[in-house]
């Protein structure tokens, strides 16, 4: 079988997803990524639209890469404009890519839309394909529309394709632009259309003059299904974006569709080694992007391989492919047991394992524990997504837990100026190895102002907390019969340089709540780190 060759649209089409922007910086260490993990093409952004994508381009030109070749993206040229006058097709020469990806009208409804005649819209393509190739570049066709026009009107559309082979291009990309195609008609169309390809250029059905490529969108939740089909159906280059980031619903998520085909399909485009950087490379691209990973974002999300029934833990203790599809490692992720009201002992030992606690020395065994959980999520605390609490809380539970600091007491006060937003500040005391300390600070609301009182005071002690912050705050409402004297819960999602880890909270206050979640947050970071030594090791290393 061939290999199949990667090509991420991620800061071109994934950027064009609600809420995402890079900078021209930030793009490119997102391709200084995209090359270490071996993909083959990077689209870099289209040179002819906005400045960012111009900047973009002219630090790719200062930048060595190894195995990723940068693509610039844009249109064919325009209805009244020569090849050699487009201002679209000349930014893509100027962008100094050694690849161009040129987009042409496939279905006949388009080519009205932009006010091109079809014969007119054919020459289009095949003299900015010609256009490219003539400067040196190697040239990527998307049909755009692919599926949606050959469903409407297959010699047209096959046309557009033979246009483009004729004049040059170096692969061929099918696209499924509104998302709105079945897997097993993705297949039947390319299918059909190498047969009707083969008829008009007379050449054996199944043997592609040019590499055919597959672009899907995922608005009937079916991009990598697609992409999957076209694989099936000959294509050996296939498109899509990091964590499927892209316009509407998004493209097709290539940390699904990478290892369908590395270890599903035994189809070769990365290596093993490169394999296991996947967890790592959506998470880079989530922080990047500024958004909350997708915990169930198969593969490479935290809940991946996640288990939480007693008898999943069970299981999977003796033999973890009784409820593992692979093995987590293979992508870089790794087995994680939850535990909740529905856990058994089994659970408990694993998590104890896990995170380094001692069971059973002062009577406090798994089955015990799992007691207490229950009876605590009962209460409406919530473990499974809270590892920081729960380990604490193990500890709390098998006299193991030493609290890095303890609260004195704080007091958080807001004030609410006629014509001003509320303003808060905090002041905490709290004591370390028997001294004291007091300080107080603003925020932008209590909770705000609270962490960064307790910030400034912990400071005083373990310098180097700046490499730890707050990624995600959720207050849930566990019953609302009760109105604003209802019991919240608050879930604190944490990170630093190389860990994230949650912690929960559950009072009828939602500051004690708060603060419950934020000081587990702080105690889980500093144990790991409680002598200040390390700390300023780490402070040093993130600098």
């Amino acid at each position: 079988m061939e290999p199949i060759e990667l090509y991420d649209t991620t800061l071109r089409d994934g950027t064009q997803g609600e809420n995402i922007n890079f900078t021209a910086a930030e793009k490119l260490a997102v391709a200084q990524r995209l090359d270490d993990l071996g993909i083959p093409y990077v689209e870099g952004g289209w040179p002819g639209a906005n400045p960012r994508d111009v900047e973009f381009f002219r630090l790719v030109q200062r930048h060595r890469f190894h195995q990723t070749r940068i693509a610039a993206f844009g249109a064919t040229r325009r209805p009244d404009k020569a090849a050699d006058k487009d201002p679209n097709l000349k930014a893509l020469i100027r962008s100094g890519a050694d690849v161009t990806t040129v987009f042409g009208k496939t279905w006949d409804l388009h080519a009205g839309l932009i006010g091109a005649s079809l014969d007119q819209n054919i020459a289009m393509i095949a003299e900015s394909v010609a256009f490219l190739k003539h400067a040196g570049k190697e040239v990527i066709y998307d049909a755009e529309h692919f599926f949606d026009g050959f469903t409407a009107n297959p010699d047209y559309a096959v046309q557009t394709v033979a246009a483009a082979i004729q004049a040059g291009a170096d692969a061929v990309v099918l696209c499924d632009t509104n998302g709105g195609t079945l897997p097993h008609d993705i297949e039947k169309a390319i299918a059909d259309l190498n047969v009707l390809l083969a008829k008009r250029f007379v050449w054996k059905a199944g043997l592609w003059p040019v590499r055919l490529g597959i672009h899907t969108h995922n608005d009937c939740g079916l991009a990598v299904a697609n992409t999957i089909a076209a694989v099936r159906a000959g294509v050996t280059l296939v498109q899509g974006t990091i964590n499927g980031y892209g316009e509407r619903c998004g493209n097709a998520d290539l940390t699904s569709v990478i290892p369908i085909l590395a270890l599903k399909m035994g189809r070769n485009c990365l290596e093993p080694d490169k394999l296991r950087q996947l967890k790592t490379v959506s998470r880079f691209v989530n922080e990047t992007a500024n958004l909350v990973p997708n915990n169930a974002r198969p593969f490479v999300g935290r809940s991946a391989f996640a288990h939480k029934g007693g008898i999943h833990v069970s299981a999977i203790l003796k033999e973890p492919r009784a409820y593992e599809h692979i093995d987590p490692e293979r992508v870089g992720n790794s087995r994680r047991v939850l535990v909740s009201d529905m856990a058994g002992k089994s659970n408990i030992e694993y998590k104890a394992r896990e995170m380094g606690v001692t069971l059973g020395g002062n009577g406090f065994d798994s089955r015990r524990i799992a007691d207490q959980i229950k009876q605590l999520e009962e209460q409406g605390y919530q473990f499974d997504t809270a590892d920081g609490s729960l380990k604490i809380l193990m500890e709390k539970f098998t006299d193991q837990f030493r609290p890095v600091f303890e609260l004195e007491s704080f007091r958080v006060i807001i004030e609410k100026d006629k014509d001003k937003p509320c303003a808060a500040q905090a002041t905490i005391k709290i004591a370390v190895d028997g001294k004291t300390e007091i300080t107080a600070a603003e925020g932008s609301g209590p909770v705000s102002a609270l962490d960064n009182a307790l910030r400034k005071a912990l400071d005083q002690f373990f310098p180097g907390l700046e490499t730890m912050r707050l990624v995600d705050f959720k207050v849930r409402v566990m019953d609302g019969r009760a109105g604003t004297a209802a019991k919240v819960r608050v879930l604190i999602q944490s990170r630093d340089s190389d860990d994230i880890w949650n912690t929960v909270g559950v009072s009828t206050d939602i500051i004690e709540a708060s603060w419950q979640a934020l000081a587990d947050s702080f105690q889980y970071k500093l144990a790991a780190a409680v002598k200040p030594e390390n700390l300023k090791e780490e402070k040093a290393a993130a600098v």
